[in-house]
């Protein structure tokens, strides 16, 4: 057996006593929390900018893809499904999926109060399963083949302020020439905690925005696009310009929705600050305990440099003992994050207020790469650490440290 490693073992903390068994689990405790801290900070970013992200590109798409004008009205211009992009989109292999639309303004009125609103029209090729799981009371709208049913989704906010429910009766005012009234039936409440749709949008028929702008079958008023990857939007964009009409315009939704987006950004710098200053203090801590350390064993440390031992092999007996605590560290570390994170994603232990966090409790993202990452770069910087304190041995005098008290 390799004497330094056999050494190790001997004033580890299972047979170290007192003082040292102390020092060791003090240092196994330091390393271990400042991991789990780490992998539930990004597990829990992971998890935020995942969920908030999904809410809006699953409500808008990835992009739109609208008539160019010079208005900044709701409503948009109508163009034709026969436009080029249209007909070509297809083609493009990371393109997911696309959603005609079209917004008309509107108020409504309930049976005391009346409430300014967008309408989103949706048809058939309107993802409803994905948008199942947002709705809170009731159905998904039906959106028959020919005709209209008059059928809309309310969110849970507009519902509690005109004080409706759903199988209510409500009418839909509409401001043009002639101004046009709509009667319709609510057959189901969303929610999806971002106040920009919940205080403002109701879901209905692309159909009854045709008819009441006078448009044809074909026409829409834009179409929501939706990519494999949202990570790659940016390398996206021109690949989609290619084949663009000349009066299309190309709208990214973390353009359209800054405010979310940057938000999201502020939260990934303060985790990545956070996260720094922890595993400084960290490993910090490790090369401060094993300075502690060798400070109390210099009268072995003289001892065995009476006897021959040389200063490579007594430095390799505190590296392996660091290296011991490191991996205990891990272990543990690992242990709390990872048992937290399935904890929090099953039982949803940690709430949070929808009205500040677009979501109603703490998310969990399981992102393994990063989880990796940390383990590895916690393994890297300790072992660079440890052979600081290690490199004082070389500088011992073995007569001076015997007589040390």
């Amino acid at each position: 057996m390799n004497l330094s490693y056999f050494i190790a073992k001997r004033i580890s903390f299972k047979r170290a006593g007192g003082f040292s068994a102390t020092i060791h689990k003090i240092a196994v405790g330091s390393l271990a929390m400042g991991l789990a801290v780490s992998i539930l900070s990004f597990m829990v970013l992971g998890g935020f900018q995942t969920t908030v992200s999904d809410k809006v590109y699953g409500f808008t798409g990835h992009y739109q893809v609208q008539r160019f004008t010079m208005s900044n009205a709701f409503e948009e211009a109508p163009f034709s499904l026969n436009s080029v992009f249209a007909q070509e989109y297809g083609q493009l292999p990371f393109v997911k999926k696309v959603q005609s639309f079209a917004h008309k303004a509107a108020l409504i009125k309930g049976e005391d109060e009346v409430e300014g609103i967008l309408v989103k029209g949706i048809s058939h090729d309107f993802d409803t399963l994905a948008f199942q799981k947002y709705i809170k009371e009731g159905r998904m709208l039906r959106v028959p083949e020919e005709g209209t049913s008059n059928e809309v989704l309310l969110s849970k906010n507009i519902a509690n302020k005109l004080l409706v429910k759903v199988g209510d009766k409500l009418t839909f005012y509409f401001v043009q020439e002639p101004p046009r009234f709509r009667r319709v039936e609510v057959v189901g409440i969303f929610e999806t905690y971002l106040e920009n749709f919940d205080e403002k949008i109701v879901i209905g028929e692309l159909q009854t925005i045709r008819n009441l702008n006078g448009w044809t079958k074909d026409q829409v008023g834009g179409l929501e696009v939706f990519v494999e990857d949202s990570k790659e939007i940016d390398s996206y964009s021109p690949q989609l310009e290619k084949v663009m009409d000349f009066d299309l315009k190309l709208v990214a939704s973390k353009d359209k929705f800054l405010e979310i987006f940057d938000w999201l950004t502020l939260l990934d710098t303060n985790v990545y600050v956070f996260v720094g200053l922890i595993s400084f203090v960290a490993v910090f801590n490790m090369g401060a305990i094993l300075f502690i350390l060798i400070m109390e064993r210099t009268q072995m440390i003289g001892l065995l440099k009476a006897m021959g031992t040389r200063n490579k092999q007594i430095r390799s007996i505190f590296f392996f003992n660091g290296m011991n605590i490191l991996a205990r560290g891990l272990v543990i570390g690992n242990a709390i994050g990872l048992g937290f994170g399935v904890l929090q994603d099953t039982f949803k232990l940690i709430p949070l207020d929808p009205a500040s966090y677009y979501m109603s409790y703490v998310p969990i993202e399981w992102n393994w790469p990063i989880i990796i990452y940390l383990n590895l770069g916690i393994i890297f910087l300790t072992a660079l650490v440890l052979l600081i304190p290690v490199m004082v041995i070389s500088r011992v005098d073995p007569i001076k440290s015997i007589r040390f008290d």
